[in-house]
């Protein structure tokens, strides 16, 4: 019998989507989407991002769950099964498990952080600490291998474990009750943000079109930064996304399905921006990006707030939630990988590779320790260059890679893909998007791959 025939199939359409926006769901929504939405005008910038999520994100998402679902198999042996005989498409399914293996690397480290500072907030750690050495407490967890390593280790361990479970068992039913959770905790900490004395102003510079504000930044930074964001919210070209259209059924069509999780996706992203910028308006903090904003921006404004430290524990364990289901959703992608094309059973899949992630993950904690030396390039550390390859190289290429695949003659072919994506109940594609599809969009993403990579020949 075939790895097709003993296909897995998910327990329910609402594990589906709940899964699908777990795996979309994740750091980036909370630590870059507010900050670049407050310094790139506002609502100016929200436009634009839903925008290019409709004429980007959603159209795209549509091929990678129609190759996994016309070929009921992980990406390698997705693009072999649809691909003409004598190509080389497939070749294509071995760099996006690359990439979720890199990407592992350092995610199970920063899904760690957020399990550490639940932790910490949990017992009280912050209780009794001035403001002014919040940021030491997150030097000092990086200084820490053995810390780090705890928890990073605890993340790997428990993401296998979930995932050795299978699909209905093990992922989907793990994935609905974070992802709810996740939902629900996000109001609750919205809600909260929304009382807050000044947090009236924190809303109006965050949602409130400015124009002026957006001219400062320059209305072409502005769209640039909307459309890479729009990119790379879906985290698609690795296969993420792929693996579960060879999951889901045949009753929805793929835009419905697609427009529902980028829905879901933004959700979490805007609700993000309702409880950081009241929140700092409120207590007079300067929003940051990145790192800086979970660990010690969001720190010090929990810390000055009435009953800061449940509001620290909550925040906390809602970024714990949407960092651990993007990995058990990667680690999915990892497995089954390995399962459609070396035949091992899941549980043997499932720890080997365990081990694997568990061991590449280790360089990544010791980038900020015993490795803090180590640069690439003469300018990331582990951390930023591990990003940088996924980010800036494997999402972009491996996105025009699907939209190639699906769109032209030398791949599976439009008139394929369209019959796939319209299978089901739901929003149709219309034929008159081929030209669009075709030819202006992959335009769209070489863009995106030139400003990935321009900052490697910018001399600082």
């Amino acid at each position: 019998m075939s790895a097709k025939d003993n296909r897995e199939f998910f327990g329910s359409r609402l594990g589906f989507i709940l899964v699908s926006a777990g795996c979309a769901i994740g750091i980036g929504n909370v630590w870059k989407f507010p900050y670049v939405t407050g310094v790139n005008g506002g609502g100016v910038f929200v436009l634009f991002y839903l925008l290019f999520l409709v004429i980007l994100g959603i159209p795209v998402l549509t091929m990678e769950l129609a190759v996994g679902r016309a070929s009921r198999r992980s990406a390698v042996a997705g693009f072999r099964a649809l691909e003409k005989p004598g190509h080389k498409w497939h070749i294509h399914g071995w760099f996006a498990i690359a990439g979720c293996y890199i990407l592992m690397m350092f995610y199970t480290s920063v899904s760690g952080w957020m399990l550490d500072y639940f932790v910490k907030f949990l017992t009280g750690t912050f209780d009794n600490i001035p403001v002014e050495e919040v940021g030491a407490v997150f030097g000092s967890m990086l200084e820490n291998p053995m810390e780090d390593g705890v928890y990073m280790a605890i993340t790997v361990i428990a993401g296998f474990i979930v995932c050795s479970f299978g699909l209905r068992g093990g992922l989907e039913r793990i994935t609905k009750i974070m992802i709810l959770g996740l939902l629900g905790l996000i109001i609750i900490l919205a809600v909260h943000s929304l009382t807050l004395p000044g947090a009236l102003e924190g809303l109006s510079f965050y949602l409130l079109p400015d124009f002026p504000r957006a001219m400062q930044s320059g209305l072409g930074n502005v769209v640039g930064a909307a459309m890479n964001q729009a990119f790379f919210t879906l985290s698609l070209g690795i296969g993420a996304m792929h693996i579960f259209g060879s999951y889901m059924s045949s009753e929805r069509t793929l835009t419905t399905e697609a427009t529902i999780i980028t829905a879901l996706d933004t959700f979490v992203a805007i609700m993000s921006g309702l409880i950081i910028f009241p929140a700092c308006f409120s207590y007079n903090v300067q929003p940051d990006k990145g790192p800086s904003l979970l660990f010690v921006t969001l720190p010090k404004v929990f810390i000055n707030m009435p009953g800061g430290r449940i509001w620290g524990t909550l925040f906390f364990l809602f970024m714990t939630f949407a960092s651990f289901s993007t990995i058990i959703a990667v680690f999915e992608n990892i497995i089954t990988a390995s399962i459609d094309n070396f035949g091992w059973e899941r549980k043997k899949s499932s720890t080997i590779n365990g081990i694997i992630v568990l061991i590449t993950s280790i360089p990544c904690v010791l980038g900020y320790n015993i490795w803090s030396n180590v640069r690439f390039l003469g300018r990331f550390d582990i951390l930023d260059f591990e990003d940088f390859l996924v980010e800036s190289i494997l999402l972009p290429f491996g996105t025009l890679i699907y939209v190639l695949f699906c769109c032209t003659r030398l791949g599976w072919g439009f008139d394929n893909y369209l019959d796939e994506a319209n299978t089901g109940k739901g929003l149709r594609l219309s034929v008159r998007m081929r030209p669009y599809l075709a030819y202006v969009l992959p335009i769209i993403i070489f863009i995106i791959i030139v400003q990935s990579l321009l900052p490697l020949f910018i001399v600082n």
